[in-house]
């Protein structure tokens, strides 16, 4: 591959200062997607620069999203278990008091302590850092605004953007979002106080991991969601099972009703007006302190300058490209929140290294196939691969093997037995199609599924795989060999 040296020239207009440098890839965007781009290129031995507005890397998922919500699940769940269960394991814990701002302190050094670690990253590995705000002015040139109010054009080979995703209303276009008393997941992971009641519009994942950290805060949390079901994407079955779950955790759930204003009230409060959109909906008012609006999230892709240089989006406003990551301009690429596909880090992840792969040999690739999920509630639920209802519908036949982790010896010891794992297997070749887990550790547990979805195993494969006892894993195990014949321990 040509190495382009690098060169500056410098030139002033008017008051402000321009500097001119040249790239074999200028990354747009600093999130799991970019930086993870970014280190790969260092690595690979290329002159690489990653554009990043927001003043601090990790992008939406480490300062606003993944990493803050996952510090506080963990903490929410620990309090929960100091005042509702220790006692039961012998531990006694009297005067058990929340200290709200304490855990806030805890979230924020968990996201200070990691966006030091991907500078310290870009520094070992050679990456050009510019705080601004980047825009494509041609198919081989980037104008960054740096932070600072001065601007530097940046000449290379090829452009990636890698801009994220930011809060969307959806159809709630008239709510007006201030993060106090109406917020995005941006402002629910800053209250200053917990809510005496928290009402969730959408039942998604966002909506479904804020509302359990406040709801084990002793929120009374009603989540409100338009379609029939909580947890797009998953098994039908768990997410059936999963909801009463969340119920007996004292989530209430309004489904097939839609909302149709959130007005602040002169007292402070938050009035929801929602009615009925099918056979289990309602209608009628509900009041909140705080009312979190988590109906989804669009492409970052505006003031890019994209129509400039003839990159088009869809009317999502996702960037459009092939399967090589390409939009219609050969030098400009897109990856993760800003193109097709879920909206997931660790997809824009794959999509990052897989690009720079590309650009560096001409081969890089992402088995969308094997991409998992998880929602990181208590308990969690995760999956790889197809659900049944995906199955059924294209007419795929199959075999689906169950596991309940009340047979499993460590969730029993544990006192968290709660959930199951689905193996969903090819009738005629027995490959793994899809694997479903609700249970504590789901997220760890599915990484093995997605290993052996990944070298197209078959569910005889795990099944006759040796784990290790007493663990969790023998659940995965176990619904492997219920899958492909008969299980041990049920």
């Amino acid at each position: 591959m040509i190495r382009l040296n690098r060169v500056y020239n410098l030139r002033t207009v008017g008051s402000r200062f321009f500097s001119t440098e040249q790239k074999d890839v200028v990354i747009i965007g600093g999130g799991p997607g970019g930086y993870v781009a970014g280190i790969k290129a260092g690595q690979l031995g290329m002159k690489v620069t990653v554009v990043e507005k927001r003043g601090k890397l990790g992008g939406t998922c480490l300062n606003v999203g993944c990493i803050p919500s996952k510090a506080l699940l963990n903490a929410s769940h620990l309090y929960e278990t100091a005042t509702t269960k220790m006692g039961d394991y012998g531990v006694k814990c009297n005067n058990v008091e929340l200290d709200f701002g304490g855990m806030m302190k805890y979230k924020e050094k968990a996201v200070s302590g990691l966006t030091a670690g991907i500078e310290s990253l870009f520094k070992k590995n050679k990456v050009d850092y510019a705080k601004g705000h980047g825009k494509i002015t041609g198919p081989n040139t980037v104008e960054v605004t740096m932070n600072d109010g001065s601007v530097k054009t940046i000449e290379t080979k090829n452009i990636v953007i890698a801009t994220g995703s930011e809060v969307s209303t959806g159809a709630l276009s008239n709510v007006v979002i201030d993060e106090e008393s109406i917020v995005s997941s941006t402002g629910a992971l800053s209250l200053k106080t917990v809510p005496k009641d928290l009402i969730v519009i959408g039942g998604g994942v966002i909506g479904l991991e804020l509302g359990s950290v406040y709801s084990r805060l002793n929120s009374k949390t009603t989540v409100i969601e338009f379609t029939n079901r909580i947890a797009a994407g998953a098994d039908g079955e768990v997410a059936k099972k999963f909801q009463k779950s969340l119920e007996k955790q004292h989530m209430k759930f309004h489904l097939e009703t839609k909302v149709t204003s959130v007005v602040k009230q002169p007292n402070g409060r938050v009035a929801v007006t929602v009615e009925q959109v099918g056979a289990s909906g309602y209608t009628g008012t509900l009041e909140a302190d705080v009312v979190l609006v988590s109906v989804g999230r669009r492409p970052n892709t505006q003031n890019l300058g994209l129509e400039n240089v003839g990159v088009p989006t869809d009317k999502a406003g996702r960037v459009e490209v092939d399967e090589h990551f390409a939009t219609k301009v050969p030098s400009i690429y897109a990856i993760g929140d800003a193109i097709r596909g879920p909206m997931l880090a660790h997809k824009a992840e794959e999509e990052g290294i897989a690009i720079i792969e590309q650009l560096h040999s001409g081969v890089g690739h992402v088995n969308y196939d094997a991409i998992p999920s998880v929602i990181y509630t208590h308990p969690e639920v995760a999956w790889v691969g197809k659900t049944e209802e995906e199955l059924q519908k294209a007419g795929i036949q199959y075999n689906a093997g169950k596991f309940p982790f009340i047979g499993n010896s460590r969730a029993k010891t544990n006192d968290d037995a709660e959930g199951f794992v689905k193996f969903l297997a090819d009738k005629e070749t027995d490959r793994i199609l899809g694997v479903h887990i609700m249970g504590a550790n789901a997220g760890e547990l599915i990484a093995e599924s997605v290993l052996a979805m990944e070298y197209g195993a078959s569910s005889e494969d795990v099944a006759r795989t040796c784990h290790a006892h007493p663990t969790l894993s023998e659940a995965v195990k176990e619904a492997a060999m219920a899958a492909h014949g008969k299980p041990i321990h049920m």
